[in-house]
């Protein structure tokens, strides 16, 4: 079975036979054969030569790449083997068209927030006081059939967030000091979090929707740029709430992390690598879990459940079936 490797040591990879080697500055080597690599995660300066990167693209394995803070630079995308012209050009009538966009964008925004509010009534359910986050949320949630355009829609999303986020100091059992969030640069330790989870999704998704022949870069959400694959946004928006958030309540709320394994530096709080380490691996343990699908009758894993949507995306952009966005179902 294919699986993600991360890498957190410095050192270099390259090509060995049929197999990758990963050469650290310790003297310790490992190979992996290539079969088994489904995308590869760096977070420590790695020396990679063209051969490799050509080995890689043959076998269909993506590269992504963070810098010292744990924040995403970039992802090496091989060439695509799964092309569709006119699936190309039915994505982009849907973008073109507005009424044909704001559709797809309204049902990402309504799903994200249907899931952000199973997050609120779960914590509710179990002593947590929520009701009134919840009461907000819905009411915002009513102006999401009327907006007329994407700036519109993301306003409402903001709004529909920025109410979630204020919850957090409830679900967390610790003291978390969240006022607002900030990216650039996350100024605490769940706005590192975050930012960080967020950009692991986003990569998860794109690795997803390599495996189908919708074009990443052409997104209704979201808009297209030539810095990013947009499409991998938007999609990324319906599964933050169950995959992003719920592993960070976890983790804290068991006590996995808390604010001994973040540094100050200058004005960015930076994780240790120990906890990108342990974030990984309690990511890659959910995305492997089943959960029986309701509508296949048969169990499936989180990370197939991405590349569900994606193809229930091109079908609806291709007039054979209706989009609509998972939704949390227990």
């Amino acid at each position: 079975m294919k699986q993600s490797y991360y890498v957190f040591s410095n050192g270099h990879i390259k090509r060995k036979d049929n197999s990758l080697q990963l050469c650290r500055e310790d003297g310790m080597n490992k190979d992996i054969p290539i079969e088994r690599v489904k995308d590869i995660y760096i977070f420590s300066e790695m020396t990679l030569n063209t051969k490799l990167l050509d080995f890689l693209a043959q076998n269909g394995v993506m590269v992504h790449f963070f810098n010292y803070y744990e924040f995403y630079t970039g992802s090496f995308c091989p060439r695509e083997k799964h092309v569709s012209g006119s699936l190309l050009v039915k994505q982009v009538e849907h973008y073109t068209d507005n009424e044909k966009r704001m559709q797809i964008a309204r049902e990402f925004i309504a799903g994200a927030y249907d899931n952000i509010y199973r997050n609120l009534r779960y914590y509710n359910a179990r002593g947590k006081d929520l009701s009134s986050y919840m009461d907000e949320i819905k009411v915002l949630s009513t102006h999401i059939p009327y907006c007329k355009d994407v700036q519109e829609l993301m306003g409402i999303e903001g709004n529909i967030r920025k109410i979630y986020y204020s919850a957090w100091d409830t679900i967390i059992d610790v003291e978390i000091d969240f006022e607002k969030r900030t990216k650039r640069p996350p100024d605490n330790m769940i706005n590192t979090l975050i930012s960080f989870v967020n950009s692991i999704i986003y990569t998860k998704v794109l690795s997803e929707i390599y495996k189908t022949q919708a074009n990443p870069t052409i997104s209704y959400l979201h808009e297209p740029s030539v810095k990013r694959f947009s499409l991998a946004l938007d999609v990324a928006e319906i599964f933050k709430p169950l995959l992003a958030d719920r592993l960070i309540f976890s983790l804290l709320n068991k006590k996995i992390i808390d604010e001994n394994d973040f540094d100050k530096d200058v004005d960015c709080i930076r994780m240790k690598d120990s906890v990108a380490k342990k974030i990984m691996e309690a990511l890659d343990a959910k995305l492997k879990t089943s959960i029986k699908h309701r509508t296949l009758n048969r169990e499936v894993s989180y990370n197939h459940l991405i590349r569900l949507e994606v193809y229930k995306l091109i079908k609806h952009v291709m007039g054979a079936d209706t989009y609509k966005a998972f939704r949390i179902w227990w």
